[in-house]
């Protein structure tokens, strides 16, 4: 009896040493893992307005009634994060809450909405989500200007009307790159990363997909 009970515990240390150095094991690989897929920001679509170059200048009138400039120089020192969105594209709606909390922790930025279809439907996008307070604009050139072809899609212009992030955002971790990437002075987080020996930036787009398309 003694010889079984020495047997059986024996056999009991060996199946929790395996069990810990097997954690051990994956504990390491989920650290790999996460370097390899670090955060990399939005994905940036080389089309339309490249970063650096100046804005294309809109007055545009608000669904609000109001006249909303994008591009050119604000009057104010203010930058504009324009978010394209549309009623139909799920991921938008998602984000829109999102972009609304950051945009109000934001610094000298502003957020004007963008969309184009039936105004109705806008209309109520807007209310559903309390957008009354901030620019809506409807138009389609606005979009063919930037090339939208994937949605929710976000530019951000600089208070002297130069594009100085841009790409499609589908968390928050994707808009907050771009207001990252205009702090640090780069034209995304997927270059700042390169050149400092992160993953490439062709590796973050293999992660990340947009919405509906526009």
């Amino acid at each position: 009896m003694v010889e079984a009970l020495v047997i059986s515990q024996a056999v009991l240390w060996i199946v929790v040493l395996v069990l810990a150095a097997t954690v051990m094991a994956l504990a390491r690989q989920i650290g790999v893992l996460h370097e390899r897929v670090a955060p990399m920001g939005a994905l940036t679509i080389d089309q339309g307005p490249r970063v650096g170059d100046v804005a294309p200048v809109f007055e545009l009138p608000a669904l609000s009634g109001s006249m909303v400039r994008i591009g050119g120089t604000n009057t104010r020192g203010i930058s504009t994060l324009l978010l394209f969105v549309s009623p139909t594209c799920s991921v938008c709606k998602k984000l829109i809450p999102i972009a609304k909390s950051v945009i109000a922790v934001a610094r000298g930025i502003e957020m004007v909405f963008a969309s184009d279809g039936d105004r109705r439907e806008q209309e109520r996008l807007i209310r559903e989500n309390r957008l009354e307070d901030f620019g809506f604009v409807l138009s389609t050139e606005l979009g063919m200007a930037y090339h939208i072809g994937r949605l929710p899609y976000a530019v951000l212009i600089d208070e002297t009307g130069v594009v100085r992030a841009k790409g499609l955002v589908n968390t928050r971790e994707h808009l907050e790159s771009l207001l990252e990437a205009k702090r640090i002075g780069v034209a995304s987080i997927q270059e700042y990363l390169g050149s400092h020996g992160g993953p490439k930036s062709a590796a973050a787009g293999n992660g990340q997909r947009g919405g509906d398309h526009g």
